[in-house]
């Protein structure tokens, strides 16, 4: 991900956890998490746990993130404060920052309280958890076609087919390492499947309102049996693959054991009797670890899914 596309999904998460932006540029936002959010992001489980218990207001904690930090440093030093106080001392600031983790904020009728900065990067721990928060939260969606018609009989009414969509991670894993998505969607109506189901919704809009002068046709067959029409799906297409990978990491498994093997079996040849276990449990340690490490695999998971009602009968 580029800086644009992490400002862009910090700004979609805090907008839908209904947080408070106070200020924003194309390189940093100001803001004041709303209660959901700071029980995800802040790991203040005392203070929380101390909230639902005395039926306190909440304070939540306010953040700077900054997600370029080229842009948003530069513009600093070309656009100075000069209303801006000193630096505190780092005792000052080590005491500040041990209120903000315990208790959200800092009540002081001298100093105005710091907010605390983060760099969201791709690949930072913030930007890590917020990609955790979303997936968590945003797993299943249940959404409908906005109608493109205007101006219709308001007698007349549209029919809707539901379609189950799933998005899946395939890994191809050995001592090396390659990943696909796979995006399915089965109608509800037919049974009907088709690939590439993610490219169909990006085309148009959707919403979670049920738009007026429509019906949806009942369904035809069960969330389980859309399911399993998927798997066979996935599992038709991945037979076509080429798996000579697979040959070629099982040969340097075989390689890696071969090693293990006699490095091990010369120490028990030696070993006293005192010492054999441990090292048996070694060896056999060793050897499940290799396994792991380069025995090749395949392995599919659903990322994400949900039920799309979209225009007409498939």
């Amino acid at each position: 991900m580029n800086t644009k596309q992490i400002h862009k999904f910090v700004n979609r998460y805090l907008e839908a956890t209904d947080c408070s932006i106070i200020e924003k540029s194309p390189a940093h936002f100001t803001v004041k998490l709303s209660p959901n959010a700071d029980r995800e992001l802040t790991n203040r489980p005392y203070y929380w746990s101390f909230v639902d218990r005395v039926g306190a207001e909440p304070e939540t904690m306010t953040f700077l993130f900054v997600t370029d930090k080229e842009k948003y440093e530069s513009g600093l030093q070309t656009d100075p404060d000069p209303a801006k106080p000193e630096a505190p001392d780092s005792q000052a600031s080590a005491a500040d920052a041990a209120l903000v983790r315990s208790f959200g904020f800092i009540n002081s009728s001298v100093n105005a309280p710091r907010v605390p900065r983060q760099d969201v990067y791709f690949g930072s721990q913030r930007l890590e958890q917020l990609f955790g928060a979303a997936k968590s939260h945003g797993s299943f969606v249940y959404l409908f076609q906005e109608s493109d018609k205007r101006g219709g009989s308001p007698f007349s009414s549209t029919p809707y087919t539901a379609w189950l969509g799933v998005n899946i991670k395939v890994e191809f894993a050995c001592d090396r390492k390659r990943e696909e998505i796979h995006s399915f969607g089965v109608s509800l109506v037919t049974g009907y499947c088709t690939d590439h189901f993610h490219d169909r919704l990006l085309e148009i809009r959707l919403t979670p309102r049920l738009p007026a002068n429509i019906h949806v046709a009942k369904n035809g067959i069960s969330y389980a049996k859309a399911q399993a029409i998927i798997e066979q799906a996935l599992e038709r297409k991945l037979k076509a693959y080429d798996y000579t990978w697979a040959g070629d990491a099982a040969s340097r498994l075989q390689e890696e054991l071969d090693r293990i093997d006699t490095y091990y079996k010369t120490l028990l040849q030696h070993a006293t009797d005192e010492n054999k276990p441990a090292i048996q449990e070694q060896y056999e340690q060793r050897q499940a670890e290799t396994r792991w490490q380069y025995e090749p695999r395949v392995t599919a998971s659903a990322i994400n899914c949900g039920v799309f009602h979209l225009e007409g009968i498939d």
